[in-house]
């Protein structure tokens, strides 16, 4: 049994808030000065070298990348064989969560009663956190932000079979297009096919975590992601919609099991500041 304080999560998770605001990854940056020098718009490019100084800007100063820091979002691995100290993995997010966005000036977003009072919860808690359980005594956080303009545009759809690849393609083109400037553009697409329909979008979720660059390793997953991206690459929507040939810079498709009568279907974005990272405990 391994034993991890509950401070310690709640400091991590603190810092993990502020990185993640103010910090663009690596692969997306890479992604990005990549798309620039195919980009052939005027408009395109120069929208497009704006992300990247605006990438620079906000690690140099310490800045969050967008004004909308977002919902925490996260996903937990934690071993079989740890055991927290003091309280729950889910307390000492929640606590690291409102310490990260009031000490780090990031914008609190999140409203307590999703229809009728809206007020303010003022530390940007609670946090949304999914905690799969696994193997070993490691403890494994990662903290994705997701802003609303981004997190409004996704979509489920519970496809029949019969509709096949070209239904799943043709859903995922039309919800990216169709979104237009409001996620932000060059977005990142994360797919989820199968399971029910709380798991496809999940499994979209999850997909955004992959490092851009990175494809499905089957085969047939693989090449559904290419073939999706350059369609969406195709539809002329652009950096910040504004018109190109860089509309998303990835496409992450993840797959589960499904019932005999479905093919569930969701997608989420992420703008092209795609924050998150990763903390073991």
């Amino acid at each position: 049994m391994r034993i991890v304080a509950y401070k310690n999560i709640v400091d991590a998770v603190k810092e993990m808030c502020i990185q993640a605001a103010c910090e663009l990854p690596g692969d997306i940056l890479f992604s990005l000065k990549a798309s620039l020098i195919k980009e052939k718009s005027f408009l395109g490019r120069s929208l497009l070298e704006s992300c990247i100084e605006n990438a620079r800007i906000a690690q140099s100063g310490k800045i969050p990348l967008c004004q909308d820091t977002g919902f925490a979002v996260y996903f937990v691995e934690m071993g079989n064989m740890v055991h927290v100290d003091g309280g729950s993995v889910v307390d000492a997010i929640n606590e690291g969560t409102a310490a990260g966005y009031t000490e780090g000036y990031l914008r609190a977003s999140i409203v307590e009663d999703p229809l009728f009072k809206r007020e303010n919860t003022r530390d940007n808690t609670p946090a949304v956190v999914h905690v799969s359980i696994v193997f070993g005594e490691d403890l494994k956080i990662t903290l994705a932000p997701k802003g609303g303009g981004s997190e409004n545009m996704g979509g489920i759809a519970m496809l029949k079979p019969a509709d096949g690849v070209k239904g799943v393609v043709d859903f995922v083109v039309k919800t990216v297009v169709s979104a237009g400037g409001n996620p932000c553009p060059p977005v990142i697409v994360g797919v989820g096919i199968g399971g029910t329909m709380e798991m496809a979008a999940l499994l979209a979720k999850k997909a955004l975590l992959r490092n851009v660059g990175s494809f499905n390793p089957d085969p047939d997953y693989g090449n559904l992601e290419s073939t999706i991206l350059d369609s969406i690459n195709a539809s002329g929507v652009g950096p910040q919609g504004l018109g190109g040939s860089t509309t998303a810079l990835a496409v992450h498709i993840e797959h589960f099991p499904c019932h005999i009568a479905s093919l569930p279907v969701a997608v989420n974005l992420n703008c092209h500041a795609a924050r998150h990272c990763t903390r073991m405990l």
